[in-house]
């Protein structure tokens, strides 16, 4: 007979007490912003700066920040926003490399899977901050336009920070998929790109003024 704790079952219950424990711990977080980039771009990169920049006048704004919880531009978020005036969110992932929890968190938690963690930042985020990063950020970039685009979900800001990073991809987006049809010219504008700190935080306040003072009734899957 099947060890319980080594079968299909078991793996479900293990994926709902992710949830359970994920719910709880954000559902009343109010508005917040999730800032992702690269676990490899350290202090001495000037995205790292930038991110502590940008998660600091969010925090000071009330608006808390969600990071992946690891180093790189997601611990330049969380210290950024760290006892600034509204939460530092760290959503932690248990990875067999890089991801070390960063210690500029005031609610933290751990994921075994990865879905799991990409639902909570997009039920409790009102806006995405993209910092250049690898697959796992570019991961979140797509999947966030996918979800817009195919109406899972409310519209909501997803920025893009560094045009010098992120030209030559969205020059690939519109002359292939546009070009060819799989996407239409309208999709470009799901997103938006800047290049200074600055240019974030008045994006996110003329969102957040448009949908109200309670994010969370209405940034909800919409099926």
């Amino acid at each position: 007979m099947e060890d319980l704790k080594t079968s299909e079952a078991w793996r479900v219950f293990r994926i709902q007490a992710e949830l359970i424990d994920g719910i709880e711990t954000l559902n009343n977080l109010g508005p917040a912003v999730s800032i992702f980039g690269s676990a490899r771009l350290l202090e001495d990169s000037p995205y790292y700066e930038a991110a502590k920049t940008v998660a600091r006048e969010l925090s000071q704004a009330n608006f808390s920040v969600i990071s992946g919880g690891g180093p790189g531009i997601m611990g330049a978020a969380n210290e950024g926003a760290f006892k600034q005036g509204a939460h530092s969110v760290g959503l932690n992932i248990e990875l067999p490399h890089e991801q070390l929890a960063n210690p500029s968190q005031d609610l933290s938690l751990s994921f075994r899977y990865f879905f799991v963690r990409k639902l909570m930042f997009v039920k409790y985020s009102i806006g995405y901050v993209v910092f250049p990063g690898g697959f796992g950020t570019l991961d979140e970039f797509f999947e966030a336009l996918t979800l817009i685009q195919t109406q899972k979900i409310r519209q909501f800001p997803v920025i893009l920070y560094g045009s010098s990073f992120w030209n030559d991809l969205i020059d690939w987006l519109s002359e292939q998929l546009v070009g060819l049809g799989c996407i239409d010219d309208d999709d470009l504008c799901l997103f938006q790109i800047v290049d200074t700190p600055e240019q974030v935080l008045p994006i996110i306040q003329d969102h957040f003024s448009r949908i109200g003072a309670h994010p969370e009734d209405e940034q909800r899957f919409t099926v």
